[in-house]
């Protein structure tokens, strides 16, 4: 598997990670309370945001070659950090 290959992999299985973590944390706000239910909503908009911007990079990655790939990957990884930044942040608040 050349490097290309392993870091889509790497990502696509990161995405369904977040998701499921996602759906999780929303499950988890169906309980709160109505206030808490509101900031948990924005929260959740924010991840999905963040996550169907990820969802795009790794789209871009699967098609592009040589120096493309190298330019989509370095976005890919700022929309990574910023997600994982996104998941860190939501964890804290749903705890």
């Amino acid at each position: 598997m050349d490097q290309q290959q392993a870091y889509k992999q790497k990502y696509e299985a990161k995405l369904e990670e977040w998701q499921a973590e996602i759906d999780k944390l929303r499950a988890q706000a169906k309980g709160a309370s109505a206030d808490s239910q509101i900031d948990y909503e924005k929260q959740l908009d924010e991840l999905r945001q963040r996550r169907d911007e990820m969802q795009a990079q790794v789209e871009k990655l699967k098609s592009s070659q040589g120096e493309a790939w190298t330019d989509m990957k370095a976005g890919a990884e700022k929309a990574w950090s910023e997600m994982s930044s996104a998941m860190e942040k939501a964890r804290s608040r749903f705890k």
